[in-house]
């Protein structure tokens, strides 16, 4: 499995607003087209960071799924203006899990 570790940092006081949405919007959209969430899990000592994880079956379908999410009305009307906005900083690191190590 290949794994995206993404973590984000929203502008201040805006992180219980965007995981709000992220929850309720943001994660169905990506389970519904096959990929796996783990998370969000929101920094213990700064109250502006959450992590998750975004998990795809190999390379080919992550470049897939994440075109079809990114490219699709419910990111591009809905979500992308009023999330982006909220943002300060984001970074993902690609890894591969070939143990399975994570459990979702």
């Amino acid at each position: 499995m290949i794994i995206e570790m993404r973590t984000y940092r929203t502008k201040p006081g805006m992180r219980p607003r965007f995981l709000e949405i992220f929850r309720a919007r943001t994660v169905p959209e990506h389970v519904a087209l096959g990929m796996r969430i783990l998370g969000p899990f929101p920094a213990v000592e700064d109250p502006d960071t959450f992590f998750f994880m975004r998990g795809f079956p190999d390379l080919a379908s992550r470049e897939r799924m994440k075109a079809e999410f990114y490219d699709g009305d419910p990111w591009k009307r809905e979500l992308e203006p009023v999330l982006m906005p909220m943002l300060e900083h984001y970074d993902a690191v690609t890894v591969d899990d070939p143990d399975n190590l994570i459990h979702w």
